[in-house]
């Protein structure tokens, strides 16, 4: 089997619509795509501790992020029939509301792709190397425990 090395992994910034709608209309010529799945993780207004996060700022070990979401993307291709695998995670600061996960997984029936894109969201937040660190409207910080 050919190796599928992600080509692109990190963004800077938030995650656009435009760059989400432009990802999906790539995909309109590949006739042989009958169903998508996407998960959109969007930075959520929590209150911790009695202070309001108002963003995420996210940083990551890049090259060991890169290996082991190769590994992820091996594994969920040998486990699933799909067409197409694609990742994309925030790097910096996303704002609260604003797109810092797009997982987006095709194939040629939508069991497979709604199936792989749930447990690849679960294996990223497992076991992908990004740490977040929130950010309160009072200027503090805490990093951020996913649960």
């Amino acid at each position: 089997m050919e190796a599928r090395k992600p080509k692109q992994l990190f963004i800077q910034g938030a995650i656009s619509s435009s760059f989400i709608g432009d990802s999906i209309q790539k995909h309109s010529s590949r006739h042989n795509i009958g169903g998508h799945s996407i998960f959109l993780g969007q930075v959520r207004a929590d209150e911790v501790d009695g202070k309001a996060v108002r963003a995420i700022e996210y940083t990551s070990y890049e090259d060991m992020a890169l290996e082991k979401m190769h590994e992820i993307r091996e594994a969920i291709f040998s486990k699933y029939d799909l067409t197409c695998l694609h990742v994309y995670h925030s790097l910096g600061a996303v704002e609260v509301g604003e797109i810092c996960l797009f997982v987006f997984t095709s194939s040629a029936h939508r069991k497979a792709a709604t199936e792989a894109c749930s447990e690849l969201v679960e294996r990223i937040k497992a076991e992908l190397p990004v740490w977040g660190k929130e950010l309160f409207d009072n200027e503090t910080h805490q990093w951020k425990i996913n649960k």
